[in-house]
């Protein structure tokens, strides 16, 4: 392989499920490990994490796996963890302390513990032969977020995942910008770039925003005050701590990502919290509620959350009255604005006072940069390929436009891979030598990998339009069906006792159907054939294609 190979294993267009493989001769580096999300048609699955079919594949050519960096603590840069690390050899780990905390809980918790080493700001970390990076302050909505620079030998390669340029951070920590430069100036061969809030025209606003119109949405409360947001955004609960402080408020923190996350954030010291503060959720009850803030999790109205629960009368303790007040620090994650706004409307239902980012829009602010501030962090580093990430594919297509043609960049080398397409930098051009088959897995349950394009076609059949079973007996004996006790099953299709004409139709397609076939016809033939032919005839009848299922019962 003559130069440096990058392979989105996650995808390209996709917002979520983070992973890139940067591979020179038989050596392996990996950038983040994240899930993604499933649409609405894939019921059931869970989360989706990357396809790691091509790697499986290059170990067992010989390649080898020399390590894997961490950029920051969000799911769909570390969640993955836990399924795809089991598959793979041992090898080094790298991220800033907070990201190697959140991501060692995500693995412990899920039974497959791996160590990830705290890198420290402008040192270099030689992996392998051939890899040195070297991680780079920036901000985000998660803390102790870094952009890396890697040094390969066809080059330098900047990967900037997840950004904002904050101009007044919560923590004081600003984007390293003088090292950027610098870098920039000696000269960057390829960058990638986070591209999601390109279509925003103005400079995200502050973190620091946050904290006074939280402050002030907690006031004049007579009840408890619950608080949800994003479980890792540790500078919004930061900035709630305060303003609860200042108003005489204890801090409850509920529901298990948000208690991991403080966790590790105070054993790290990345959250301030005054001596007291802080009470144990089993003894709220000894807390007047006009006293008392939760800090709770699922903001995004998620099934089962401790939030869901709550707000539904099931939670074991925390009930909401029409005294309380709940306020959601966090937008609707596009595409999720379904369950967000039910849990939104059943508070107002019940009589209680909410605050969301429409009534009171600084009450969040997005981690990610708009247009102008991507186009600052290219001019910065101004390389000589860049390669948008992180977004759909309107945001990438928009990105070479509003960002790369607003600041003077050849369009040209602004880089646009489909998902699968290997791209190579080799003596400083880039070629697509190789595409390769990307198929997220699916998580369901405890299974993973195990719900394919058959079973998700099934399932959206069965929501749709429901399940019809025909039971056909055989006599064991002679092998002939037994047509008069065939029976029809509906559930979700249609009410049996009003549906004496569909099931008439459906006897009569298997009764025709059962007579001319030949005897040596496999049962699995029959059952293909047969419902194919049901489903068929119904769907010309009436329009509707229920899931047809043939069971051959001998007795």
């Amino acid at each position: 392989m003559n130069g440096l190979r990058l392979i989105p294993l996650g995808g390209m267009g996709h917002v979520t499920q983070n992973m890139y493989l940067y591979e020179y001769d038989n050596e392996i580096l990996i950038v983040d490990c994240g899930i993604g999300f499933p649409d609405k048609y894939m019921p059931g699955v869970d989360i989706l994490i990357p396809d790691i079919s091509y790697l499986l594949k290059r170990l067992e050519e010989g390649a080898s796996i020399v390590g894997m960096v961490l950029s920051h603590g969000h799911d769909d840069h570390i969640a993955a963890t836990p399924y795809i690390l089991p598959e793979l050899p041992e090898f080094p780990i790298f991220g800033s302390p907070l990201t190697a905390g959140f991501a060692e809980n995500r693995m412990k918790e899920m039974e497959s513990p791996r160590t990830v080493t705290a890198v420290q700001d402008k040192k270099w970390v030689q992996i392998g032969t051939h890899f040195e990076i070297m991680p780079l302050a920036m901000t985000h909505s998660v803390p102790d977020t870094k952009h890396y620079i890697i040094k390969t030998p066809e080059g330098i390669v900047y990967h900037g995942t997840d950004f904002k340029l904050d101009k007044n951070p919560v923590d004081g920590v600003f984007p390293d910008y003088d090292s950027i430069k610098q870098f920039g100036d000696e000269g960057v061969d390829l960058m990638l770039m986070d591209c999601l809030r390109v279509e925003k025209s103005e400079w995200v606003k502050s973190e620091s925003e946050c904290g006074p119109v939280i402050e002030e949405s907690m006031q004049n409360v007579e009840g408890k005050i619950l608080v949800t947001l994003m479980s890792s955004h540790l500078h919004r609960i930061q900035q709630t701590i305060d303003a609860a402080v200042r108003l005489n408020r204890k801090i409850v923190f509920v529901g298990r990502s948000v208690e991991q996350n403080m966790e590790v954030a105070l054993d790290l010291k990345k959250i301030k919290v005054p001596p007291g503060t802080i009470i144990d959720k089993k003894k709220i009850e000894t807390v007047k509620p006009s006293q008392l803030c939760v800090i709770i999790a699922g903001s995004q109205g998620q099934e089962g959350s401790s939030l869901m629960r709550a707000v539904y009368g099931d939670h074991p303790i925390i009930r909401i009255s029409n005294k309380d007040k709940v306020i959601f620090s966090a937008d609707a994650i596009p595409g999720n604005e379904i369950p967000y706004f039910a849990a939104v409307d059943e508070l107002f239902r019940n009589g209680i006072s909410v605050v969301y980012p429409t009534l009171a829009p600084d009450i969040h602010q997005s981690g990610h940069a708009s247009a102008p501030e991507q186009q600052e962090l290219l001019k910065m580093v101004h390389p000589k390929f860049v390669m948008p990430i992180g977004g759909a594919d309107r945001h990438r297509g928009l990105f070479k436009t509003l960002v790369a043609g607003k600041v003077g960049f050849d369009q040209r080398n602004v880089l646009m891979p489909n998902s699968g397409e290997v791209i190579m930098l080799s003596e400083g051009n880039i070629t697509y030598p190789e595409q390769i088959v990307i198929k997220a897995k699916a998580v369901d349950g405890l299974g993973v990998g195990d719900v394919g394009p058959r079973v998700l076609s099934d399932r959206l059949a069965l929501g749709n339009a429901g399940m019809i079973v025909l039971a056909l007996p055989r006599d064991i004996k002679s092998g002939d069906f037994d047509l008069k006790r065939m029976s029809v099953i509906s559930r979700g299709f249609v009410y049996m006792k009003e549906a004496d004409e569909v099931v008439k139709f459906i006897k009569d397609q298997a009764a025709n159907f059962i007579v001319g076939i030949d005897s040596k016809m496999k049962d699995s033939e029959i059952r293909g054939k047969l419902e194919r032919k049901i489903s068929r005839k119904l769907f010309k009848a009436i329009r509707r294609e229920p899931m047809i299922v043939v069971a051959i019962i001998d007795v």
